[in-house]
């Protein structure tokens, strides 16, 4: 009886634990949502590569950079990829590499432009 008693006591110190635990890491983790939604990173991204489809959206928490939404989006041969700054909505990043089966075997044809 002992035994059962002491593994009760036991088993709830751990959910008591675990629960406690869980509430101080979404207290840690938990950050305002970004200015910039997901849509709205789009049509910035689209405004910068006019024509394109996006195939990829992305939000990227940075740590102490600023958190910016990458997008990814499809023109002809090309892919683009447009960093956008989730507070502020400026394009942080955009670069061009082609879209084809080069891509696959290691060449590194591509564009790169960071804009400030």
């Amino acid at each position: 009886m002992r035994i059962t008693k002491k593994f009760i006591v036991a088993g709830a110190g751990v959910v008591a634990l675990v629960a406690g635990g869980g509430a101080a890491f979404a207290a840690t983790t938990s950050a305002a949502a970004p200015k910039v939604t997901a849509e709205g990173a789009m049509e910035i991204a689209h405004k910068a590569v006019p024509g394109a489809w996006v195939s990829e959206v992305d939000y990227d928490r940075r740590g102490t950079r600023p958190d910016v939404w990458e997008i990814e989006l499809v023109k002809g041969s090309q892919r683009h990829e447009v960093d956008v700054d989730a507070s502020s909505g400026k394009v942080t990043k955009q670069e061009t590499k082609r879209a084809d089966r080069d891509d696959d075997h290691g060449h590194d044809d591509h564009d790169d432009h960071d804009d400030d």
